[in-house]
């Protein structure tokens, strides 16, 4: 069976979702039913740098309002918290808490999860070679923190 290429990248989003969606419903069951894929890439980014509202923003490629309203909700909910800036009192500098590291440590453990249960369907030498096609298509790191961005823009706006 032949296929056209936008049956190749509806196929790849599908495994995506497939893997993004019961991954955020096992972090539901574990007590986590806030988090967000969103929420994931946030405190990934913060992790790597992103220690305010507007490099936050520029990191997803989303309007630093979109990024404050993120961090709110991270930390409302105990996953981020601001601390003063020891070079700048008038500056807060964000970072992930023990709690958010906890659910990334958590979604991890999902995911290898799920890839064990893939490798289950369909073996673990062809797994792996899937994941080898895909590395060498897309290279090493196949998504950036801006993944969302990317996702949110509309199509008549320039990348």
């Amino acid at each position: 069976m032949s296929r056209s290429g936008a049956d190749l990248a509806l196929l790849l989003l599908g495994g995506f979702r497939t893997l993004v969606d019961a991954a955020a419903a096992e972090l539901s069951d574990r007590g986590h039913e806030d988090v967000r894929p969103v929420h994931d890439f946030a405190m990934r980014a913060i992790v790597a740098g992103a220690d305010s509202a507007s490099e936050l923003g520029r990191r997803l490629s989303i309007t630093k309002q979109s990024a404050a309203k993120t961090i709110s909700v991270l930390e409302q909910r105990g996953y981020v918290a601001r601390d003063p800036d020891p070079r700048d009192a008038r500056r807060m500098r964000l970072r992930v808490t023990e709690l958010g590291f906890d659910v990334l440590r958590q979604g991890e453990a999902i995911f290898d999860g799920l890839r064990d249960q893939w490798m289950e369907r369909i073996g673990a030498a062809e797994l792996e070679r899937i994941e080898d096609h895909l590395a060498a298509l897309v290279g090493v790191q196949p998504v950036r923190f801006d993944t969302v961005g990317w996702i949110a823009r509309d199509v008549g706006e320039p990348a």
